[in-house]
């Protein structure tokens, strides 16, 4: 027994003083090895009575407890000592000293696309809005069928969407199914916006990207209408242009509106004199919009007895294009810095 306290005090000691994992698993060998100290107590246990080697057993079975114990303990506080060491070794400070300044390096900055993403967050937030985040990577029920969206709509067709080799699931070609989750989530009244990238199969030119960004609003409570919608849109346009832009609103079809509308905006490239990118006109196609189908409320789990609501959705490219006099959309996308830098 008192051979046992003495290498139990010992092993303490060790490990209390140890500085280095290695050095660590040694004394555990020494002590709790195959080979070790307790071990070879542990062996010797059959020359002994019966009572004796029940008693120095159970108390060799305590220190081989504590022994293992005491280990882990230490281990885990090298280990993160180690870790610490390293991180402060190969500390990499990222931030721009007056020295390096000095030398014509210039600091990055934000893509124009996630500044004016910012910009109008911050402005739907100031009204209210709740902002929702989901999947690239979509089911075809979220995308297509909670949105009323018919199975023989061309919008499900191959020339528009990127579809996986199972045909269920898909590349999402709307932020609308963030809503739809949003519906299934939270009890109206409710604000969302919904903003992020999406995917369509289709040619790019001047005005058309396959990848590209929107952000869509959503309202659901009771009693909401058109005046209501297009007093947020146009709220919105004012606050991003920082001036009243003209606008207009055309009957349009969306499976996931009715009554559905087109926004056009005045071309602020062109200031409505015509360009290509409004092909002329005068005027860019700026967002759908319209009260929200009855079956898509119906498909977020809400009565549409008792609530109505308002949905629209703007590209985010575009607006960046009208606000900072960008004619291709393309640029966005190129990677060229010196573009890119401008805005920084």
């Amino acid at each position: 027994m008192k051979q046992i306290e003495n290498i139990l005090n010992n092993y303490r000691q060790a490990v209390a003083n140890c500085q280095k994992i290695a050095d660590l698993l040694v004394i555990k060998a020494d002590c709790l090895g195959k080979n070790g100290k307790l071990n070879s107590i542990l062996k010797d246990l059959k020359n002994l009575t019966a009572e004796n080697k029940k008693q120095l057993g159970s108390l060799a079975n305590v220190a081989k407890e504590e022994a293992i114990k005491l280990f882990d303990e230490r281990l885990a506080q090298l280990e993160r000592a180690e870790t610490l060491q390293k991180l402060a070794k190969n500390r990499l400070d990222i931030s721009l000293t007056n020295e390096v300044l000095a030398t014509g390096l210039k600091g990055g900055g934000l893509h124009p696309l996630t500044q004016i993403s910012r910009e109008v967050e911050d402005i739907f937030l100031k009204m209210g809005f709740d902002i929702l985040d989901g999947p690239y990577i979509e089911d075809e029920y979220h995308n297509f069928s909670a949105l009323n969206i018919p199975a023989e709509h061309p919008a499900r067709d191959m020339q528009d969407t990127f579809w996986f080799n199972d045909m269920v699931h898909l590349l999402r070609t709307q932020t609308s199914p963030i809503q739809i989750r949003g519906m299934e989530q939270k009890k109206p009244p409710f604000k969302f916006l919904a903003p992020g990238k999406v995917f369509r199969n289709e040619d790019v030119d001047a005005s058309h990207e396959m990848a590209f960004h929107q952000i869509e609003a959503m309202v659901v409570g009771r009693d909401i209408g058109v005046p209501a919608m297009l007093y947020c849109l146009q709220t919105t346009l004012s606050k991003v242009f920082a001036r009243p832009v003209d606008v207009r609103l055309r009957t349009g079809f969306f499976p996931f509106v009715e009554p559905g509308f087109e926004l056009d905006i005045s071309c602020q490239i062109c200031g409505g004199k015509g360009c290509t990118v409004c092909k002329q006109s005068g005027w860019i196609e700026f967002c759908g919009c319209g009260l929200i189908h009855p079956n898509v409320l119906k498909a977020g789990g809400i009565d549409s007895n008792e609530f109505s609501g308002f949905a629209f959705g703007m590209g985010l490219d575009r607006l960046a294009m009208m606000l900072y006099g960008i004619d291709d959309i393309r640029l966005f996308h190129s990677g060229d810095l010196r573009f890119i830098s401008q805005f920084g």
